[in-house]
C-alpha cells in the first residue's frame, strides 16, 4: 500500500478516563462519516500487539474488554512507559501507517506526549477531544478503582494543563451526544 501524499485534512485526537465512552462516541462519528472518509486509530492497539507478541499472550483477549486485559493492564502499562521514554512517537507512528482517509479519529490518546507528537506532525489539522462523565456513570459502565491503573499517567496524563478544542459530557443528563457532536462533525465535514 502507498503511503499517504498529503496526510490527513483533519486529526481528532480524543482522550478520557477508562470507561468515559471514548469508543462508543468515535465509533459514533465514524458511523456519521462513512468508513471512506473516517477512519479510527487506536494507540492501544499497537501497543497490545507488540506487548502480547513479546509476552506470547493472547493479543484478541488484549484487544477485548474483559478480564484477561486487566489482568495484566498494569504491566502493559509499564512496559508501554518504557518504550515511549525511548521513544515518545514509537505507538503513534505504529497507529497511523497506512491510513488513508481524509478524518483519522484517534480513540484513545493518553499522554501529553501524544498529543504533542500528532501536535507536532500534523500542526495544522490536529483537533483534540475530551471525554468526561462522572465515576458514578463509569462505574455503571464496569469501572472501579485500580491503584496503579487509574492513578498512572496512562489515567491522568491529559487531567490538566490541557487545553482541548472540544469537551464531551457523556452523561444521562448531558446535553445529547448528537448536539454535542455538531461541531466536530461539521469540522470533519470542512
Amino acid at each position: 500500500m502507498e503511503d499517504r501524499v498529503s496526510g490527513p485534512e483533519l486529526v481528532l485526537v480524543f482522550s478520557g478516563k477508562r470507561k468515559s465512552g471514548k469508543d462508543y462516541i468515535t465509533d459514533l462519528i465514524q458511523d456519521r462519516l462513512g468508513s471512506e472518509v473516517c477512519c479510527i486509530l487506536r494507540l492501544s492497539g499497537p501497543l497490545k500487539q507488540q506487548y502480547a507478541q513479546e509476552h506470547q499472550l493472547d493479543l484478541d483477549q488484549l484487544l477485548g474488554p474483559g478480564p484477561y486485559k486487566e489482568l495484566h493492564r498494569a504491566a502493559m502499562i509499564r512496559w508501554g512507559e518504557n518504550r515511549r521514554n525511548q521513544d515518545p512517537g514509537f505507538f503513534c507512528r505504529l497507529a497511523t501507517s497506512g491510513a488513508q482517509t481524509p478524518v483519522w479519529v484517534v480513540s484513545d490518546a493518553r499522554r501529553l506526549s501524544d498529543l504533542q507528537w500528532f501536535r507536532s506532525a500534523f500542526p495544522r489539522q490536529t483537533r483534540t477531544v475530551r471525554i468526561q462523565c462522572s465515576e458514578e456513570t463509569r462505574a455503571q459502565r464496569g469501572w472501579s478503582f485500580i491503584p496503579g491503573v487509574d492513578d498512572a499517567e496512562s489515567e491522568c496524563g491529559l487531567d490538566s494543563s490541557v487545553e482541548f478544542d472540544w469537551i464531551i459530557t457523556n452523561e444521562a443528563d448531558a446535553p445529547s451526544l448528537d448536539e454535542q457532536l455538531q461541531p466536530i462533525l461539521k469540522a470533519s465535514r470542512k
